[in-house]
């Protein structure tokens, strides 16, 4: 029981303070004059993964659990796709496809490139193809550069476009002055940091109390948590109107979440991390692709109707990889 009492006490720091984590990102964007996309791509995702980030740094070093790191950044990125399920099922007027900039098939596309590139490097690796130097391994140099690449993309395209500014914190904050949101934005991120580094040993705990694999708790649990303030911030920017913000900052998070990775591994000692990890990360990358492009073929296609007026059938499909996701690692890491 105290080792799930741990569990929740870190579920509630994180949200809470992710979800101020993320508030006073988006006013700090808004105050630099950044579009809503942009500002969901870039600074509200990259905020939001903040506890990934520290989570996964906490785990590749103090706790020495690299399968909680793996298992948290590729177990997010398909809990952030999920999330879109419930951002179209809260958006009563018209699906979220109908509404959604065509920018944000870039950010899936690109987030589609990088997963599909963990993927690959990670079946390799258990292959006995290990590609390093030192104990980095060369993927790790890609993944960055493929990340700049996309933010770089990302920006030109809504230069182009002349996507309008955002308006939602500017509006609702006008009190709250830009030095006032760098400092509630540190405050909320110690908590954050504090969290994430105690979070990898409850979830190594979980794992050994209850006799499941890390890998398991990581890519569920660890991830569902850690993922907590992507949905506060998403959920709260659908109430607000800022749709692309919402889309932005989830599509955004998993284009962090490879860079994530990335740093993890130049952190992780003992050798390349994607070698160090159990293989049955490659079923959450798998579905983390899958769900990008139906979600790609949403934007594109823009279905109008929905099922049993709840959502469109774009998210059942998204609902349902999801849920075999879960179902195919549960039965994957028993073996």
């Amino acid at each position: 029981m105290l080792v799930w009492f741990e569990f929740i006490v870190c579920l509630l720091l994180i949200a809470v303070a992710g979800y101020r984590l993320s508030l006073y990102g988006d006013i700090i964007g808004e105050k630099l004059e950044l579009s809503r996309s942009w500002i969901g791509v870039v600074m509200v995702a990259s905020v939001t993964s903040l506890p990934e980030l520290v989570t996964g740094i906490s785990s590749v070093t103090v706790a020495q659990t690299p399968d909680i790191a793996a298992g948290d950044v590729l177990g997010s990125c398909v809990f952030n796709l999920l999330l879109i399920v419930i951002l179209d099922f809260l958006h009563r007027q018209e699906s979220v496809y109908t509404r959604a900039n065509m920018g944000h098939v870039l950010s899936a596309g690109f987030g589609v490139i990088l997963i599909g590139f963990v993927g690959i490097n990670l079946l390799l690796s258990h292959s006995g193809i290990h590609l390093s130097l030192a104990h980095v391994g060369l993927y790790t140099p890609f993944i960055l550069l493929i990340y700049t690449l996309a933010m770089r993309t990302v920006f030109r395209y809504e230069q182009i476009q002349e996507l309008p500014v955002a308006d939602v914190a500017d509006k609702r904050y006008k009190h709250i002055t830009l030095r006032q949101a760098v400092l509630g934005y540190t405050m909320a991120a110690v908590v954050v940091v504090a969290a994430g580094i105690w979070l990898p040993f409850v979830g190594k705990t979980i794992a050994e109390v209850m006799g499941w694999g890390e890998s398991f708790v990581g890519t569920l649990f660890v991830a569902a948590v850690t993922s907590l303030p992507e949905a506060a911030v998403s959920i709260a920017a659908v109430r607000l109107g800022a749709l692309d913000m919402a889309l932005g900052n989830l599509f955004g998070s998993n284009l962090f979440n490879m860079a994530i990775l990335a740093i993890d591994d130049l952190f992780y000692l003992p050798g390349p991390l994607l070698a160090g990890v159990s293989q049955s990360h490659a079923v959450s990358a798998l579905s983390a692709m899958m769900m990008s492009g139906i979600a790609i073929v949403g934007l594109f296609y823009r279905p109008k109707k929905r099922l049993f007026k709840t959502v469109g059938w774009i998210s059942f499909f998204l609902l349902s990889v999801y849920l075999f996701n879960t179902f195919a690692f549960y039965l994957y890491t028993k073996q």
